[in-house]
């Protein structure tokens, strides 16, 4: 799925992605797509508290190498 937005926060520990991708929604349009690229094996469980807890659409996570790719929808 192509993404609107892209953040890189690869290197970067908790809670380092989730405020980079608050602050990346915080820019976009409702329906639009954040994915976020992290290192942060904990960002899997993060992403899925982040979402319930502020209503966004946590759509994928996929685990591709060393990688954590997750793809959210801006509510």
């Amino acid at each position: 799925m192509q993404a609107d937005i892209e953040v890189d926060a690869r290197g970067l520990n908790c809670p380092l992605p989730i405020l980079k991708a608050k602050k990346a929604l915080n820019t976009m349009q409702s329906g639009q797509t954040l994915r976020v690229v992290a290192t942060d094996a904990g960002s899997v469980r993060d992403f899925q508290a982040f979402a319930k807890q502020t209503g966004n659409e946590l759509v994928e996570q996929q685990a591709v190498g060393a990688e954590f790719i997750h793809l959210m929808r801006r509510r």
